[in-house]
């Protein structure tokens, strides 16, 4: 695969990813959508949709990785590094294309969000539409969360490598999308399971400058964790794959 498929690929790719995953986010957080308050199963779904829809586009042209933490813990098993910048740099430009796209497909609900005067609730914070936060805020925990959780999907995803028959069938994807939804069902309690450093990131850097109506906090004194963790997640996971597989 060339660097210009590579990048295109992944820009695609990820774009569709966050566009589920941060879609249904607002579909459940904004006030005036029909979706709103359809609780957290309907979220881990979304963003499990989220990579079957992005992966599979993506695939013929890169592979469909859409992840730094999946990029990381493939390099780190086969020794391959002279792609992963290509690889990165477009997961974290599509991933604020998403957040761009979200943005635009709730532009009347964002733009709502104020005051309601006859119910006097108060406008919704929405950096959690774009990127996650921690229900208890401790960067230890947190941060083992993240890692842990990071391992539980790229570990399977380099194993399922082995199963000859996912491969032929084409089924992988749509395996690794059922075990994001499990990752969100089982993990994503504590921090919002980002799993991904640019699926949070690049969404973030997007909510600091869109001009949404009292969006709250953009909370960058969080925001290493989202990244640090996957990181390292996706590299032990490759030296895990590597030492027992």
């Amino acid at each position: 695969m060339s660097n210009g498929d590579i990048f295109v690929g992944e820009v695609i790719g990820t774009a569709i990813l966050i566009l589920f995953g941060a879609g249904v986010c607002a579909a459940v957080t904004l006030r005036h959508s029909k979706a709103r308050a359809a609780g957290w199963v309907v979220i881990a779904f979304g963003w499990g949709f989220g990579v079957l829809a992005g992966a599979y586009t993506a695939a013929p042209l890169s592979g469909g990785q859409l992840n730094p933490a999946v990029t990381i813990g493939i390099a780190v098993d086969t020794g391959k590094w002279d792609k992963v910048w290509v690889y990165l740099l477009g997961q974290l430009v599509g991933a604020m294309l998403g957040a761009v796209l979200t943005y635009l497909v709730y532009l009347a609900q964002f733009q709502a969000n104020v005051r309601d005067e006859e119910t006097a609730e108060e406008p919704t914070p929405t950096l959690g539409i774009f990127s996650t936060i921690p229900e208890i805020r401790n960067p230890v925990a947190n941060l083992i969360t993240e890692i842990i959780a990071t391992i539980s999907l790229v570990l399977p995803i380099l194993a399922f490598g082995l199963t000859k028959g996912l491969g032929e069938s084409g089924t992988t994807v749509l395996i690794v999308s059922l075990l994001v939804v499990g990752i969100g069902l089982s993990l994503g309690g504590p921090t919002g399971y980002a799993i991904n450093p640019t699926r949070d990131l690049g969404p973030r850097i997007v909510h600091t400058f869109l001009p949404i109506p009292n969006k709250g906090t953009s909370d960058w004194g969080y925001a290493w964790i989202p990244v640090v963790g996957p990181l390292v997640g996706g590299a032990l996971a490759g030296l895990i794959y590597n030492a027992a597989f």
